[in-house]
């Protein structure tokens, strides 16, 4: 669907026009569109089907009432820490569908995700495995778990989002994981459930994902005939989405990838989707401050800045950005940046932008990783949040002030 749109020369999101949001809420500030959200959940469960268990990855974008629009259409969660169960708990998540990832587990998150009977912790390392089994055996429960395999595949992504390779941080390899599976199956208080794999994020190619799932298959396969039966296997997430010209994968692509790679094997799946659900229902809606020229390079400097929308900074990302009234000016190779102290604070380089001081201006696609990675760097505010539906828009959190900002710490004047 195309939820973000021109009409009348006028950006829309939904049926609201975003210049009504800006002015009601100011810039910077992040728009999501509950339509949007809620589309893509389901054309992926439609297509998955009844078998697979789609979790959406709480670290894409973990507003409340994001969380509560997913479990109200009967997804699962996968968080990476403490604060993300407690989200999912407020936002009346359903505790037996959420998976714990992520490599450093403490022990206080542990606790509070086997107090919390979620569905299963996917552990990354022996060590983390031993922890659990000390923590469950201390508080008298089993702990149900899946050892999260690294298949050695290289997803073709960014470095930095690439998890399924040898030297990445992330998961168990093979041969170490099929040891531990027969170790663990002897252990009182673990409860081997499944198996679980992730191997990168923003995939374009589904290739290295089928390849993956097939390794994950024959394990599940050699560990059945030692006598382990597992009840899941976790094949992770990380389909793409565009942001500029890519042509991302369907549902449809995804499921026949996993289909074809697990086929004859009944075992229920679970998927971890994020960027794939969120990333396109999102904008960051900004304002030109300033226009600068330097004799050599041109610079669009608007309110919105790398603390807000970290992304361009830290992958390079590609945003699109357009404005929102379009207009007949001819457009001029600019870096668009932010008033943040570094070099690397921008939102685009060398894209053409026509537009003066006192224009607005909505970075596209940044419904995940938006927000959530926002910080209060050069002592920022972080931007609000707002949901649109139809022709209406509520605020989902607000702006931020200085006096919160300033609330945590100790008051030298005092």
């Amino acid at each position: 669907m195309n939820t973000f749109h021109y009409r009348d020369h006028a950006l829309y999101g939904e049926d609201l026009p975003l210049q009504e949001i800006a002015e009601h809420y100011g810039t910077p500030c992040y728009v999501y569109s509950e339509a949007a959200l809620r589309e893509r959940y389901h054309s992926f469960s439609a297509a998955l089907g009844d078998n697979t268990q789609v979790c959406y990855a709480v670290k894409a974008n973990s507003n409340l009432r994001i969380l509560r629009i997913f479990a109200e259409m009967g997804a699962g969660f996968d968080i990476v820490s403490g604060g993300e169960l407690e989200r999912v708990l407020r936002a009346g998540g359903d505790v037996g569908k959420i998976v714990f990832s992520g490599v450093g587990k403490s022990s206080v998150e542990i606790r509070a995700a086997l107090n919390a009977a979620i569905f299963c912790l996917n552990v990354e390392s022996a060590a983390e495995l031993w922890r659990i089994a000390d923590i469950a055996a201390d508080m008298g429960k089993r702990a149900p778990v899946a050892l999260r395999v690294n298949p050695d595949v290289d997803p073709g992504t960014h470095r930095y989002i690439a998890t399924g390779l040898k030297e990445s941080k992330f998961g168990i390899a093979m041969d170490q994981a099929r040891h531990l599976y027969l170790q663990a199956a002897q252990h009182p208080a673990l409860e081997l459930k499944g198996i679980a794999c992730h191997i990168g994020s923003q995939l374009l190619d589904l290739t290295p994902l089928g390849e993956a799932a097939v390794r994950v298959r024959a394990l599940y396969d050699e560990l059945a005939a030692h006598g382990i039966a597992l009840q899941h296997l976790d094949l992770g997430g990380g389909v793409g989405i565009r942001y500029h010209d890519e042509i991302p994968p369907s549902p449809a692509d995804y499921a026949w990838t996993l289909d074809q790679a697990l086929q004859g094997v009944a075992v229920r799946r679970v998927v971890e989707l994020g960027r794939a659900l969120a990333g396109n229902a999102g904008v960051l809606l900004t304002k030109v401050e300033y226009l600068k020229d330097n004799g050599s390079k041109q610079f669009c400097v608007v309110d919105a800045a790398m603390n807000d929308l970290l992304r361009p900074a830290l992958y390079g990302a590609w945003h699109d950005i357009l404005p929102l009234h379009q207009s007949a000016e001819a457009a001029q190779p600019m870096d668009v940046v932010g008033p943040v102290c570094e070099s690397g604070d921008f939102l685009a380089k060398d894209r053409p932008v026509a537009a003066k001081a006192g224009d607005l201006l909505a970075v596209m696609s940044a419904g995940a990783y938006g927000f959530a990675m926002s910080s209060n760097y050069n002592s920022r505010p972080r931007p609000p949040e707002v949901l649109i539906s139809g022709h209406q828009h509520r605020l989902i959190r607000r702006r931020e002030t200085l006096d919160d900002h300033l609330a945590l710490e100790e008051n030298p004047s005092l």
